[in-house]
């Protein structure tokens, strides 16, 4: 299923076991309309649930949340192409017809929708809303808001909101308050989750004509928020509705607990870190192991009881990589990007950069059921590979493939010449100190586009290790606005990108790896992946009826990901690093998908313990 980027919403996790055998059970196959609506299995909650064990129902109401985050905005709609938007405004101002319990792979629960109807074989759904459904104009959530909102996003939304929405084959309205939509499709398991995922605009307030147009004008929302103020590039403030129609709701108890949010952004990491020792913001997750390891004993943490925690994820770890975009002839053979993987020396990196922090990525589902690292192919996998017999490697079908070790030394000889070797063999010789085309004595160089200062810092020491094999690689940085509109229309050599993944990978793998993706302003196939093999795996990944089977495409597709050597993998934190100042109060324990800020709240002056309460 498509992974939000709010922050916090998947930071650290549970144990899947937690969740409980019973999630994998076959689900009946009447059409009736029911509470919840699971990818595989039965939802793990019960109708009539009173709230999600993973908040404090109870948790106090008020105050303000104030976040601080790393880059820049020049928009308030993040349901277009155009312009850097504020993210947060998609679940804070806008609701779906469905809310995600963060305690399961995917299911979703009722929110704006009430109940939800399918068959057995997925060919249609039916949403039933809310009679209590309200905009924050106070007008009824209609179906008529439903068939706009479609129509709109499968026209002019997002790219993977086209390619979602155009798989309805039709949609109609039953009844005022209830919507139904049919897809030929059927082997797509997943749609009538996708649509429950569905962002519902109001008919009545949003211009259609000029939709795809960026601006600071904000969207009118269902949700518990509405934007206060926005300055550009600055702060966004967000505050509470006091008559949100779905505050009493199941899937919003223990939710949303601060009257006000605010977001402050910063454009350089220093300024951002030392804005937090100032009480400037509140939460902050720390992924800078120097910075963990040796900057968090200032005066402010000691006197005022900083909270410092860490947890491990159960998700996958995030695949973090220096992408090569394949859409450049520079990258177009696999043998110059296998060569380039082996000149970064992670081990020196590792030491000298980062404390020795980190673990070194290898799968695009690291450490987790999904992850085909460390696995030798099985029957079932086996069998979903036979129409591409060469679109794995022998030693990641073998379970045997694991990224260049070097000696740590930063000059590792037997790196340099492997390297060498199969540059040797894409036609690339040394010559004078530079890697050159033996066809026209045209050097090996390109750019690494960069857009904070430790993606600098790293792209700089991966330079000099390319520098050793005769390559010439530039570092651009740039500010955050250009950054998007390079990356969104492809216009760059490399970049660092991390994919984030869920225990339910779905439709959106299409986006991020998909061949009709690949030349789609917009989308994350960043690398320009275009495999006959990786697009029948995301077929088979949403056609998939058991967890068995859904595993087993997921395995083979990181294979293939693993083998097309799209990414000079890099690596990951073994722990999640939480700093909060002790006025903000968290549930004990956290979901699968990691601790939501929403369900955070402002710790009563009288129940904040300091450091001397302790004595």
């Amino acid at each position: 299923m498509p992974v939000g980027r709010m922050p916090g919403r998947r930071v650290i996790s549970a144990a899947l076991a937690a969740i409980g055998f019973f999630l994998f059970l076959p689900s009946s196959g009447s059409a009736e309309p029911r509470h919840a609506l699971a990818m595989q299995g039965e939802p793990l909650y019960p109708a009539g649930f009173d709230h999600f064990r993973y908040v404090n129902p109870d948790a106090p109401k008020g105050d303000r949340l104030t976040l601080g985050l790393l880059g820049s905005f020049d928009s308030l709609n993040p349901l277009i192409v155009r312009g850097t938007a504020v993210q947060q405004v998609r679940n804070y101002v806008v609701e779906s017809l469905l809310a995600r319990g963060q305690d399961e792979p995917f299911t979703l629960y009722g929110l704006l929708a009430e109940k939800v109807e399918t068959d057995d074989a997925r060919s249609f759904v039916t949403f039933y809303l809310d009679p209590r459904a309200r905009f924050s104009d106070g007008k009824p959530v209609g179906a008529d808001d439903v068939l706009f909102s479609w129509q709109l996003l499968r026209d002019k939304g997002r790219p993977n909101h086209r390619y979602y929405y155009g798989k309805v084959t039709r949609a109609e309205k039953v009844g005022e308050r209830a919507v139904r939509f049919e897809f030929a499709d059927t082997a797509d398991r997943e749609l009538p989750l996708i649509l429950g995922l569905m962002p519902i605009l109001p008919a009545h307030a949003v211009d259609a004509e000029h939709f795809e147009e960026t601006g600071l004008k904000p969207l009118l929302g269902s949700g518990p928020y509405r934007i206060a103020e926005a300055k550009v590039g600055e702060s966004v403030t967000f505050k509470r509705n006091p008559d949100y129609w779905g505050r009493d709701l199941a899937v919003n108890r223990g939710l949303y607990n601060f009257d006000e949010l605010k977001l402050d952004y910063y454009r350089d990491a220093n300024t951002w870190f030392e804005a937090f020792k100032r009480q400037l913001y509140d939460v902050r997750f720390e992924t800078d192991p120097g910075r963990w390891t040796a900057q968090y004993d200032f005066p402010a943490a000691r006197t005022l009881g900083l909270v410092r925690e860490s947890a491990v994820s159960g998700e996958p770890r995030p695949m973090l990589g220096f992408v090569f975009n394949t859409r450049r002839p520079i990258f177009s053979d696999p043998r110059v990007r296998a060569a380039i993987v082996e000149l970064f020396d992670f081990e020196w990196a590792n030491a000298k950069l980062y404390y020795g922090a980190y673990r070194r990525t290898a799968s695009f589902f690291e450490a987790s059921e999904l992850s085909a690292r460390d696995l030798p192919v099985d029957e079932r996998e086996r069998a979903l590979l036979v129409p591409f017999p060469d679109a794995v490697a022998p030693d990641v079908l073998e379970g045997r493939y694991q990224p260049p070790v070097s000696d740590g030394s930063g000059r590792d000889r037997a790196r340099l010449k492997r390297a060498l070797d199969l540059f040797t063999e894409a036609g690339w010789v040394l010559r004078d100190s530079a890697l050159v085309a033996r066809a026209d004595n045209e050097p090996l160089r390109f750019e690494i586009m960069v857009s904070s200062r430790d993606e600098e810092r790293l792209a700089l020491g991966f330079a000099t290790m390319l520098r050793r094999a005769g390559i010439t690689a530039g570092v651009r940085f740039v500010d955050g606005t250009q950054f998007e509109r390079r990356r969104q229309t492809y216009d760059f050599d490399m970049m660092p990108y991390t994919w984030q993944q869920s225990l339910s990978p779905g439709n959106e793998q299409n986006f991020y790896f998909g061949s009709a993706s690949a030349d789609v302003p917009g989308t994350r196939n960043y690398m320009g992946a275009k495999s006959k093999a990786i697009d029948a795996m995301i077929t088979a990944i949403i056609a998939a009826r058991s967890r068995d089977e859904l595993v087993a495409a997921v395995r083979v597709l990181d294979r293939i990901l693993m083998s097309g050597i799209y990414v000079v993998p890099l690596f990951h934190l073994p722990e999640i690093w939480i700093a909060r100042w002790p006025w903000i109060g968290r549930p004990i324990t956290p979901p699968l998908t990691g601790p939501m800020i929403e369900s955070w709240w402002r710790v009563p002056e009288s129940s904040q313990t300091r450091p001397m309460d302790k004595r």
